[in-house]
């Protein structure tokens, strides 16, 4: 194609030299290649990417987000540019060789960045389905981009020093000592990586609690050597990837995909208001629609029992009784149950713990039906305003240790008796009549 090229210019009166013949077929691979970017990037990848954007699914974007398109089309032009040069090149030509290696060079770095955008694409794809959100795609991707970075390394360095590829990886034998120590923490981060993955313990969107790192919040990413988390606070703490494997760590993702949320907390009773409950009480009881039946039932049971044991009603220490605490234990009980926002399919209880200097503690156990933390809190303070508002109604009290305030008044109470005792004993004395000695 060369010599016919020039044998039709000489047709037309032109002389060619070989400096013409070089310039000019360095012009004709320059407009061909100029005239092939404009085809593509202008003309295929443009409508391509109009086409993209306007369209209804979202991975179609996904593959122009990273440029995968383009940087083929530039390996392509590279692949096109080395045809033409061994084309109008003589086999013998002194300038082909450099050519040929700057081409290959060209070929590998944008068929590396291709693979690069191409591995971004697929992780966007993964991180938008279920599935995929549970694999450490960014840590495994991050491997593969690793490893191909370093293979292409070896063989730009060979084309470069017109060595084979396989001296180079011979070599490598020697290094794998110090390879190791560099590259330690990617190679840990992998495998920890995997082992995230095969036994499913973590995945983006998971609430991660680590206290030793400092870390209590939301997973925003898995990487090949970190794992970072978003505190509630929106600080953001970074954990080595292979500490989640060698340290233990606390994933509450079995709390959202169980949907209910747990209360555990407890309120304490001062021991000296528990009491009997008389008919005055009970008859004041019987009003509330949630203990109205419960009332009944248990009025029954007893009187059965003491009948049956032939007990004496004159002792209150003889047979069984309601009682204030355990009638108000049932209260709560059945308030959680009536409760929309706690979840009936979990347990529900309403226990006394081990009495203590502060008084008896009773602990509310349940779980929201709805995990979000604000609407967790708020049910929860719904639930322990009702209990502090209603316990007075079962002659009951909360114990307080006494503040500042209450011993002010206590004070004040003190002293307002010793000066009316006082004033007492002078009006006395001004009256001639003396205090008794008692």
């Amino acid at each position: 194609m060369r010599e016919s090229l020039f044998t039709w210019l000489e047709s037309f009166g032109f002389t060619i030299t070989p400096v013409i013949a070089a310039v000019l077929i360095l012009g004709i691979i320059l407009i061909t290649a100029l005239a092939i970017h404009i085809l593509l990037h202008q003309g295929i990848l443009r409508v391509m990417e109009i086409y993209a954007k306007q369209s209804q699914r979202w991975w179609h974007a996904a593959f122009f987000r990273h440029r995968l398109f383009t940087r083929l089309a530039l390996t392509l032009q590279a692949v096109i540019l080395l045809t033409q040069a061994r084309i109008w090149l003589e086999a013998d030509s002194p300038v082909l060789p450099a050519i040929e290696t700057f081409i290959f060079l060209w070929v590998l770095l944008f068929s590396l960045l291709s693979l690069f955008s191409l591995l971004d694409t697929v992780e966007d794809l993964l991180l938008n389905s279920p599935q995929g959100k549970r694999l450490p795609v960014r840590g495994i991707f991050q491997s593969v981009k690793l490893a191909a970075f370093l293979l292409a390394l070896i063989y730009a360095i060979s084309l470069v020093i017109g060595k084979s590829p396989a001296i180079l990886l011979s070599s490598l034998g020697a290094m794998t000592a110090v390879l190791l120590l560099v590259f330690k923490d990617p190679i840990l981060g992998l495998v920890a990586g995997i082992q995230l993955s095969a036994n499913n313990m973590l995945a983006v969107g998971d609430w991660l609690e680590m206290p030793k790192y400092g870390a209590d919040g939301d997973v925003i990413d898995i990487n090949l050597t970190t794992v970072k988390v978003r505190n509630w606070d929106k600080t953001i703490t970074t954990i080595p990837t292979y500490a989640l494997i060698s340290d233990s760590f606390k994933n509450w993702r079995g709390m959202t995909e169980a949907g209910g949320r747990r209360i555990k907390r407890s309120i304490n009773i001062d021991a000296t208001s528990v009491k009997f409950l008389d008919e005055n009480d009970l008859e004041k009881l019987r009003k509330a629609q949630l203990l109205s039946a419960y009332i009944e039932n248990k009025i029954a049971e007893i009187k059965r029992y003491n009948q049956e044991n032939n007990v004496d009603p004159s002792s209150p220490v003889n047979g069984r009784r309601m009682t204030n605490l355990g009638t108000f234990r049932a209260y709560v009980t059945a308030y959680l149950k009536a409760n929309p926002n706690i979840h009936s399919g979990m347990i529900q209880m309403v226990r006394q713990l081990q009495p203590g200097p502060q008084g008896i503690p009773l602990e509310v156990y349940a779980f929201t039906s709805d995990t979000a933390w604000v609407v967790h809190e708020g049910v929860q303070a719904d639930i322990f305003d009702h209990i502090f508002a209603v316990i007075p109604e079962f002659g009951l009290r909360v114990y307080q240790s006494p503040s500042g305030y209450d011993v002010r008044e206590a004070l004040k109470h003190v002293g307002a008796q010793t000066a009316a005792a006082v004033e007492n004993a002078a009006n006395s004395v001004t009256s001639g009549q003396l205090p008794s000695p008692e």
